[in-house]
């Protein structure tokens, strides 16, 4: 089902750069362990920031899911096994978007239409998917599908920042990045989500996956948390 890239293989990587540039490839090394305290540190920042995000936006929170269950009916959240940190199984949340049998409708879809599947297997996303609903549109363009992650965030699932939590399905994709993948908790946000998004292919989530672990520090989550805000407001790269 899925279309095989050299550059998702592990086989280069490029280095990635505070300023947001990247030099020559180079090819992938162990991927770097957080210390104790540095551990300890971004996981006080998740908990502060999860919390701060409820009692700020809570009423936010309730209007989506209201939304939600008035539109589409319940149930009002989703929720897949995706996998985290040391490859763990988890329970991942959003608020739904797609309708109920969105899996087969997806199949039916990619069948009929080899365009599509060859958009789909190169970012496993889809410009026109015809699983989402009206309203579904409208959260997932704002990102307020993505809000039920702090609950994730709350129970140590995932972090604030650090690679989009992929789906089993997908771990094939990662090559000889999945034990950088694996080194640290999946995030609500990360390079990817301020690099391009859905514009990039999945090869090269993987590689800003990879990046991020190599050079991961408390200020380099802190301009990805600023930069995240920004591409949330202008809508960059959602889909």
């Amino acid at each position: 089902m899925f279309r095989s890239d050299s550059t998702a293989n592990g086989n280069v990587v490029r280095r990635f750069s505070p300023d947001g540039g990247s030099s020559a490839p180079a090819t992938y090394a162990q991927p770097r362990r957080l210390t104790y305290f540095e551990r300890i540190a971004k996981r006080t920042i998740d908990i502060v920031g999860a919390l701060t995000f409820f009692v700020l936006f809570g009423p936010l929170y309730l209007i989506v899911a209201l939304s939600v269950a008035i539109s589409m009916g319940r149930p009002v959240h989703f929720w897949q096994n995706r996998l985290g940190e040391n490859g763990q199984r988890f329970r991942f949340y959003k608020f739904r978007s797609m309708v109920r049998n969105s899996e087969d409708v997806l199949d039916e879809f990619l069948s009929r239409n080899d365009m599509a599947r060859t958009e789909w297997d190169t970012f496993q996303k889809l410009e026109k998917d015809p699983r989402i609903t009206p309203i579904g549109m409208i959260i997932r363009k704002l990102s307020l599908d993505e809000l039920p992650q702090f609950w994730n965030v709350l129970k140590g699932d995932m972090s604030l920042v650090g690679p989009r939590p992929c789906m089993e399905r997908q771990r094939s994709l990662y090559g000889k990045g999945w034990e950088h993948y694996c080194a640290v908790r999946p995030g609500i946000t990360g390079l990817w989500q301020v690099s391009g998004r859905n514009r990039l292919s999945y090869a090269r989530r993987v590689e800003l996956d990879v990046e991020y672990v190599s050079n991961w520090s408390l200020w380099l989550d802190i301009k990805i948390l600023l930069k995240t805000v920004r591409a949330v407001v202008s809508g960059e790269g959602s889909r």
